[in-house]
């Protein structure tokens, strides 16, 4: 039977880390989460005073960091670090240390071995134009600007973070602008990806949606 490979990638607050956990467990598929280690990536450097704009640095710390992902856990050097990386302190930096070219060359590694020899369903910026090319679906997942922020903003409220919905709305502008623009593996629809917008659907409607495509697709 051929391996399932399922790359799903969209901008922030599309929903593509809730939506995956959830079709990994229905699928019984592995789960990468590529954003919380580009968080984990970025709260180490805020934690160790880098330079968040020196490539070549930030670089050097990601190669010698271990990273990895356990129960939908993420650990960076033996720490767990799941709730601390999505605070808003982390949410503001994780854009600029995300575009870094070397930054993404070396987690781009880690990740595909992360993948090897799995039926797994990763979600990021790039998996289908760049981290798994040869991913036999390939999904992009997105919704207006506004609904993007409703739901993140809700997800922080819900989780004690303190924000407001303004600035949740613009750092979600912010992020998108960056994560488009950016030179090394910007944001795109692969072109032999299938496009869903969720704007208005309710969560299940989307894991339905997603779950018909990938039984389709094999």
């Amino acid at each position: 039977m051929e391996r399932i490979v399922v790359a799903i990638d969209g901008p922030a607050g599309a929903g593509k880390s809730t939506i995956s956990k959830i079709i990994a467990q229905k699928l019984n598929l592995k789960y990468i989460d590529t954003g919380a280690m580009y968080r984990a990536v970025t709260l180490k450097a805020i934690k160790n005073n880098l330079d968040l704009c020196n490539n070549n640095e930030i670089s050097h710390m990601v190669k010698n960091s271990n990273i990895s992902i356990n129960d939908e856990k993420i650990f960076i050097d033996e720490i767990d670090v799941t709730e601390e990386i999505r605070m808003p302190y982390v949410n503001e930096k994780v854009s600029i240390v995300s575009a870094m070219p070397g930054v993404r060359e070396v987690l781009k590694e880690k990740q595909r071995k992360m993948a090897e020899n799995f039926n797994v369903i990763m979600d990021g910026r790039d998996i289908g134009t760049n981290v798994l090319k040869d991913a036999n679906i390939k999904i992009f997942l997105t919704a207006s600007v506004e609904e993007r922020a409703k739901r993140r903003y809700k997800e922080m409220i819900e989780k004690g973070i303190n924000t407001t919905f303004e600035d949740v709305f613009k750092d979600i502008e912010n992020r998108d602008k960056i994560d488009s623009s950016r030179k090394a593996n910007p944001l795109k629809k692969a072109d032999d990806a299938v496009m869903l917008d969720t704007t208005g659907m309710k969560m299940n409607e989307v894991v339905d949606a997603i779950i018909k495509i990938i039984q389709d697709r094999m």
